[in-house]
Parts: structure tokens; sequence; C-alpha cells
């Protein structure tokens, strides 16, 4: 019996980057994956797939919009070929997944193909598609088995027209009608995709705005630009019945004043969440405690009920992000080698990627109402750039929130092109407990989109703002 000093059950972004800080660590190191390729949700069906079709969508719609403007002139008319696009998206998550396999072999981590599932708290059980099993020994467990898409109970996705995010990574047509339910990333992120491409697209959403999740601000400006993109929304609705009739899907809701409203599509995407994903797992043979939503409980360290278990990423408690659970997988990684690492779960950024981009971190401006936290603002909008003017992307904004007393940045949200590599700046400022000031007398190269930062913290700085 092969024998381990830790052993990674899932090879999404917090299982291989646990086994690689492990290994690094020098600890002798298994991961076991159920699918034939590595990375995960993430890698596979998540992340990185719809992030190719996103960008892929985009440049089909600047192409048909935009490009004349530019003085780009292409003739005849341009057409999508949803094949190729697919298959191109295909082409990046197989280079991607492979560069996980490289990873594994360039860190002599064993990987281990097949569904692990505990003996007891220092044995796996790995069943293999040829249905052999193989049992190893790991002095210390890594339960790293991610999320699946949730539904709700009186729905059946037959995983042809009423999909998951799963599904809509590889559709063989583009819909007519997409109707989505649940205005949240996913959603959001796949319903934008299929616009750009000539979709009608509906949003079907069961809270009072989308995004519900971020600052309000940011809800209402996505959901404003959305509707310039031809994006209907219903908001406050409540679907009570999806059922497919050949190709016609028929989709019943109650909207906000109770009265019945229906949406008939071709397709139906169900967005609607995600759940922890422990089927298999036989945590109970090795004593693991799960919560009353499917999580294994963990404590501060991550350490289950179990001593020597742990759990990261999707499967716990926290936000189901890819980067949240590569923190993680590192974090445990270094308690078992003896460090004494921290995260600050307040400075995980959250992104949708959307177009204009939507990205977070730190704390909501309902949130620090409901805290009764006295807090000052600045905000900047993104058309006083020249950047975003030379660009033609002058969506959106950057709000700063800074304690009203010390000045400290509470939370930074903003909405515009390239969101998603900007928001790291205030996880910077954030982590090193910056003031608006701090941020402001900070030079930031002109002209760029980042400027928009450093505009909003002179804003929230005396309303120092210069562009505006």
């Amino acid at each position: 019996m092969n024998q381990y000093d830790v052993a990674i059950i899932g090879s999404g972004p917090g299982g291989y980057v646990a086994a690689i800080r492990c290994a690094q660590l020098g600890m002798k190191t298994a991961i076991i994956e159920k699918y034939p390729t590595l990375g995960g949700t993430c890698l596979n069906v998540g992340c990185i797939p719809s992030k190719a079709l996103l960008d892929s969508s985009h440049h089909y719609e600047d192409a048909v919009k935009h490009f004349q403007e530019h003085g780009i002139d292409i003739p005849g008319d341009v057409k999508v070929n949803l094949k190729q696009m697919i298959a191109r998206k295909q082409a990046v998550v197989d280079q991607t997944t492979k560069g996980i396999q490289f990873l594994m072999d360039k860190n002599k981590i064993n990987v281990y193909e097949g569904l692990g599932s505990f003996k007891d708290a220092t044995h796996i059980n790995i069943a293999k598609s040829d249905g052999k099993t193989e049992t190893i020994e790991a002095k210390n467990t890594i339960i790293a088995t991610g999320s699946k898409p949730s539904t709700l109970p009186f729905i059946e996705i037959d995983k042809e027209r009423i999909i998951t995010s799963t599904e809509a990574l590889k559709l063989k047509e583009i819909p007519k009608h997409l109707v989505v339910i649940g205005g949240g990333v996913i959603g959001l992120e796949l319903g934008q995709v299929y616009k750009r491409l000539g979709s009608d697209v509906t949003v079907v959403e069961f809270m009072d705005r989308i995004i519900p999740g971020m600052d309000g601000a940011l809800s209402k400006e996505l959901m404003k630009v959305m509707k310039k993109q031809k994006v209907k929304f219903h908001l406050s609705t409540k679907v009570k019945s999806v059922e497919r009739k050949g190709d016609e899907i028929i989709i019943k809701a109650d909207d906000k004043k109770g009265e019945e409203v229906s949406f008939t599509a071709d397709y139906c995407l169900v967005s609607v969440g995600r759940r922890p994903y422990t089927e298999g797992l036989n945590a109970e043979a090795a004593g693991v405690k799960l919560d009353d939503r499917g999580r294994v409980e963990v404590n501060g360290h991550l350490q289950t009920n179990v001593a020597n278990i742990y759990a990261i990423g999707d499967v716990v408690r926290g936000a189901m992000l890819a980067h949240k659970a590569e923190e993680e997988g590192t974090m445990v990684a270094e308690i078992l080698a003896g460090q004494k690492p921290h995260i600050d779960y307040n400075l995980i950024p959250g992104v949708v990627y959307t177009w204009p981009e939507v990205a977070a971190v730190g704390k909501t401006e309902e949130e620090l109402k409901e805290a009764g936290v006295a807090y000052k603002t600045g905000q900047f909008p993104m058309r006083a750039l020249g950047r975003a003017r030379a660009s033609m992307d002058i969506d959106g904004f950057v709000k700063i929130l800074a304690d009203k007393n010390t000045d400290e940045v509470l939370g930074v949200h903003m909405i515009g092109a390239r969101c998603a590599d900007l928001i790291t700046e205030g996880v910077t400022a954030m982590e090193f407990r910056a003031s608006a000031e701090d941020m402001a007398r900070m030079s930031h190269a002109h002209p760029t989109y980042a400027e928009a930062v450093k505009e909003a913290a002179l804003a929230a700085t005396e309303d120092r703002a210069i562009h505006i």
C-alpha cells in the first residue's frame, strides 16, 4: 500500500494548489481526481471555458458593432462559427489542464484517477473506471471536492434544452430565446455570451436586484448597461414551473405583485447557484461532520472535527471562488508544515466577467450602514477618463468607501473595462490598511483605466477629484 504525508481529494484550483504547496514543503503528496483531466470545475467547465467564450463573443460583437467606427471595414457579412468558437474554447481548456498535469509531474506529485472515498480516517479507497479499487494510506487528507450546479426541486435538468452552465458551454446552436433563471454571476456571464451571438435573452431573478451579493450601486449600473444591450430583466419574480414540450420550454412564475407571468423559450439556463459536492466521499466512514447545507464543517484552520483531515474551497463555508480555494489550499499546506499563515476573507475579491466587468473587495455600502459604521464615499465615472473614451469603453465607475474618522479604505467597488484586473489595486491597498489619501497620492500612469481608482480615492479625500 502506497503511503503519503498528505492526500488531496479533488484537483480543482484549491486541490492542485494545495498539492503543489505541500510538495514544495517536502511532503510526499498524492492527488485523487475522478475525471480523466485535472483542474476541476474551474478549468474544465467553469472559469476558463466561460472566459474563452466571453472573449470570443466580445470579439464578434466588436466586429459587428464597433469596428466601422474605428475605421475598420470588413467586406461581406460577419458571421458566427459557433462550432469553431466551441472548439477554440475546448483547445484552451485542454492546454490549461495539460499544464496542471505538467505541474504535478514537475513537483513529483502522484496522481490517481478515480473516485476517492474514505475507508477510515487514514485510508482512502480509489474506485477506478475499470472497476478496480486501490487503497492508499495518508497521514493527512485535504478534501477539495468542490461544487456542482444547483437547481430548483421542481425543475428537471435534461441537459439538452433545460440546462446548467456545464451544457451552456457546448451548445450546438445559438438559442433563439434563452431564459436565464438566476441573475447571479454565472447566469449573467453566459447570458451575455449568447446575447452577443444573437439570442434574445431574458433574466428571471427571485431577488429585487441582480448580483445581489455585491454593492447595490454595482447591481444598478450593470443592469442599466445590460438593458442597453437589450437583455430583458424580471426581478422579484419567483419561478414555479419549467416544462419542456418538444423544442419549446415554458417557464411560469409569479411576479412581485403575485401575478402569474410566463415565458416561452427554446433554451432555459438554470443558474441558481452551486452546492457543495460530497457524493461518494463516504465522509461518515472517517467521522467527518457535514453541516445542514451539505458543507464539510471546519474550524478557523480549515480543520474538520477529525484532526488529520482538512477541507477547502467550495465544499466549505464562504464564497465559492477559485482564488479563495487556492488561498485555502496554500494555508492548509503551510499549517501542516508547522507555519502560521492567515487568510483575511474580507479581502477576497469578487468579479463578474461581463462587459463591463464588475469587481469588488471589502465591505459594501449596505453592510457598512447595517453595522452602523461612519463612512465616506468617493466615486469617479469611467467616461471622464481619456483612456476610456479612446477605447470606447465609457460605462461604469469606481467607488471607494473609507472610514469617516480614520480614512482607512473599507471597500472598493468598480464596474468598467478591465476591472477584474484593477480590483487587485484595492486588495493590495486594503491588505496594508491604506487610507484613501494613500491611494490618492500614488502615481498612476496616464492614460489608463487605473486613473479612475486614484480619482475615486481623491473624491473620498475631502472631495478632491481633479477631472470631474
